[in-house]
């Protein structure tokens, strides 16, 4: 997060693992933006921060108060703050899965040419994934992620018309803050397709619950040294990838995500 309270700490991790690829998490709910509020009003209504929520931003989204080009301005703002501290952006995601809407999805693909930004997450949650993953999530987040599943054409259709790569998919999603190692996370690991050449991101929120984490306004705290703990244990057993192998793959001709059924 280019205005999070650690950034500066974050990029010297970054420099200190030169083999760590780094993504932008564009933040536009929820935070504070680089550029000054005056900039960019309609993301910043109050005059000081984003909206605090999720429902109101796509609230005002759908009721089109919020400005194409103030979506561009900012993530180009994020973006260039991370490369101006040295690192090279290897692919961009947002905060809340935000860029799931063709509204938020298009000018911050604009934002990412500008930066050559070559990748972006692509946010939906295969059929697969949420079988498998059981009774670990409310029934209204189950069918908030199901009902978002109509964008996926869209994304696609976006994505490859600016020529970013992404992968097939996300998992984890609807599993987000019970990614334990039973049954959850083993569960979706067990149920991925032994698909050649398919690519899936594993959405996960690893950490150390500390005085810091307490002050943030989340419901994720103790379920991240659980999700720390299952990834140490079970992610050596999968066969991992880099963005900057997916970038590679699509400019060989390799990695042409399929749209959904």
């Amino acid at each position: 997060m280019a205005a999070g309270a650690y950034f500066d700490d974050a990029v010297a991790v970054a420099r200190a693992t030169p083999g760590l690829e780094v993504g932008c998490h564009v933040l536009l709910v929820d935070g504070t933006p680089v550029l000054p509020p005056a900039q960019i009003p309609t993301l910043c209504p109050n005059g000081k921060e984003f909206r605090p929520t999720l429902t109101a931003f796509v609230r005002d989204l759908f009721a089109f108060r919020i400005r194409a080009a103030e979506i561009t301005a900012e993530a180009t703002a994020q973006m260039e703050r991370l490369r101006a501290a040295g690192l090279r952006v290897s692919h961009f995601d947002t905060h809340k899965h935000t860029h799931l809407f063709s509204g938020i999805l298009r000018p911050l693909l604009a934002a990412a040419q500008a930066c050559q930004v070559p990748a972006v997450r692509n946010p939906f949650e295969p059929d697969w994934a949420l079988r498998a993953t059981k009774g670990s999530a409310t029934m209204l987040r189950r069918l908030a992620v199901v009902t978002l599943q109509s964008q996926h054409r869209a994304f696609l259709r976006a994505v490859a018309a600016v020529g970013l790569a992404t992968t097939r998919g996300t998992i984890g999603v609807l599993a987000t803050g019970t990614l334990e190692v039973t049954p959850t996370l083993r569960g979706l690991l067990d149920a991925m397709p032994a698909d050649a050449g398919a690519t899936w991101e594993l959405v996960c929120h690893p950490g150390y619950p500390d005085a810091a984490l307490e002050q943030v306004r989340t419901r994720l705290r103790q379920s991240r040294a659980e999700e720390h703990a299952a990834l140490l244990e079970l992610l050596p057993t999968v066969p991992l990838a880099s963005w900057g192998d997916l970038v590679r793959a699509r400019t060989d001709g390799a990695h042409a995500p399929r749209a959904p059924r």
